[in-house]
């Protein structure tokens, strides 16, 4: 009797343990089918973004590309912006003083970062006439118009295009060849497709489909322009602190310098928000607000003839009879009191736009 209940359980144990064998094995295939099926799925996402743009579309090919009034020759200083690559740091470094900064105004219009869509309106020899597409303004209907060395354009089909997307967040980053091997340096703001992510990298393409890496920390990335966060006032003030010391630049709207309203539609733009280019038109959007109900974020506009005037200038309120800045040729993105006599003297009124 014992020995036929030793072999009883015996076999018990064995079915038990064939049993075991048997569900982890179903789970493996189980584990292993779903893991087809979610690669399939992001394979076909990815297939899906991967497709190349119908139409050809023309996109700025150089980190930050400036458009000028007129074609043609220009100082000896700017050729580190004329040609490729371009060398925003050599040109802003070299304008060492007030002079030579003034010099740009009514010379060069406005600026257009890489990987931007433009559209172009005219050639003229090595030159040719764009307008940049998120640039609204009352000059084309297309957007901010400007000249520019042709070889500054690249013209194609571009891949990743609806993909998401990432947008630089810091002052500047790097492009990378290999996570090791620095190529471009591109500005706060520049925008490209998104290939891929690790878990401190991402990979993007460029305007003429090549495959580069960017830091993590240095961009935000969305799926799609309904994902941008709705700003507070709080948000925007402290991305324009962010370049609190920056030299003044007219018609800039990198991080090499911005002009005045340059810097307000730079913040803006950051969230998605995308206000006109230049002051006047920015004065003309927006919620007027008393100068006695300011929340952080507003915008203060002045103009000349004691603020009755044409609107010249623009700044952005910061809480505390304070307001944020680029002022002019000279000076520096800066803080000061919005009763600073000479604009105090010149306010013309103020907007909000969240």
């Amino acid at each position: 009797m014992l020995y036929f209940f030793i072999i009883a359980k015996f076999h018990e144990k064995e079915a038990k343990g064939m049993k075991w064998l048997k569900t982890s094995i179903l789970a493996l295939f189980l584990s292993f089918v779903f893991s087809i099926g979610n690669n399939t799925a992001e394979a076909i996402t990815s297939s899906e973004c991967n497709q190349s743009s119908v139409v050809k579309k023309s996109y700025i090919n150089v980190p930050v590309a400036t458009l000028w009034k007129e074609p043609g020759s220009k100082r000896s200083i700017d050729q580190s912006v004329l040609s490729i690559p371009v060398d925003m740091r050599k040109w802003t470094s070299s304008m060492s003083n007030v002079q030579k900064r003034i010099w740009l105004t009514g010379k060069t219009e406005s600026q257009a970062l890489y990987g931007q869509e433009v559209q172009i309106l005219r050639t003229k020899g090595e030159w040719v006439q764009i307008a940049i597409k998120d640039q609204a303004t009352v000059k084309n209907k297309y957007g901010y118009p400007g000249w520019l060395p042709k070889e500054q354009i690249h013209t194609g089909l571009l891949k990743y295009e609806k993909c998401p997307f990432a947008i630089v967040k810091a002052r500047t980053t790097h492009l990378y060849d290999d996570k090791q091997k620095k190529d471009l340096e591109i500005s706060f703001n520049t925008k490209l497709p998104v290939i891929s992510e690790e878990q401190n990298w991402v990979q993007v393409n460029t305007p003429t489909n090549q495959v580069k890496w960017v830091k993590k920390t240095d961009v935000n990335i969305y799926t799609s322009k309904a994902e941008f966060p709705k700003p507070t006032g709080t948000d925007l003030v402290m991305t324009a602190k962010q370049f609190l010391g920056l030299s003044y630049l007219w018609s800039g709207t990198s991080a090499y310098g911005f002009d005045c309203s340059g810097f307000t539609f730079s913040i803006y733009k950051s969230y998605g928000m995308h206000l006109p280019r230049d002051a006047s038109e920015q004065y003309k959007r927006g919620k007027p607000v008393l100068k006695t109900n300011l929340q952080p974020g507003d915008l203060l506009f002045f103009a000349t003839n004691h603020g009755k005037g044409k609107v010249h200038h623009v700044a952005m309120y910061i809480g505390n009879g304070k307001m944020i800045h680029s002022p002019e040729a000279g000076k520096q993105v800066e803080i000061i009191s919005i009763d600073t006599p000479s604009y105090k003297k010149e306010f013309a009124g103020a907007r909000r736009y969240i």
